[in-house]
């Protein structure tokens, strides 16, 4: 989990830096472009009120949720909150570098609000498969914990660690269950 977290946390990064510090902005020179996108999303029911700042606005949500949900995974399952922090702190970084040194960009509150909003959806996926992961690893030890009471009559505490999990599963393992 952690190296999975932490490639996927320096990918983004670097994504989230290449979009938000080069020195002109991303959407330069593609206008017309991004004008027919909204064109075809118009055309397939897109309500036409969602024009570029929304598309732009959107794109800011999207592209802080990956953020957001390996910075989850990283930290301890408690402090769920530390991400949001984290990744609030970068973006909040992120536009005042934008104001100081990039003349050509746009430093905004709402591109703050943006990026924090998708690192919170991105934390609150991740929280909830912890808690779905933890789940079920709760069950699997107390099924763990009840085949070997009644296979040998021993007990393990309600809250065991890996050690005394890893004990059973080798006593399971040699009892063939």
């Amino acid at each position: 989990r952690e190296l999975f977290a932490t490639t996927g946390i320096i990918v983004c990064i670097g994504v989230v830096l290449f979009a938000t510090m080069s020195p002109v902005p991303l959407d330069q020179g593609y206008s017309s472009s991004i004008d027919r996108l909204l064109g075809v999303l118009h055309r397939n029911g897109v309500p036409t009120w969602f024009g570029y700042n929304r598309l732009e606005f959107s794109a800011n949500i999207l592209m802080f949720i990956p953020l957001g949900f390996l910075l989850a995974l990283l930290v301890p399952r408690k402090a769920w909150w530390l991400a949001i922090l984290a990744c609030g702190a970068l973006s909040g970084g992120i536009e005042y570098t934008q104001s100081v040194f990039l003349t050509a960009r746009f430093a905004t509150v709402l591109d703050v609000v943006a990026n924090t909003s998708g690192a919170v959806i991105g934390v609150v996926i991740a929280v909830c498969i912890r808690a779905v992961v933890h789940s079920r690893d709760q069950k699997v030890i107390r099924a763990l914990y009840g085949t070997v009471q009644r296979a040998e009559g021993k007990s393990l505490r309600r809250n065991a660690g890996w050690n005394e999990i890893s004990a059973v599963a080798k006593t399971l393992r040699r009892s063939g269950r």
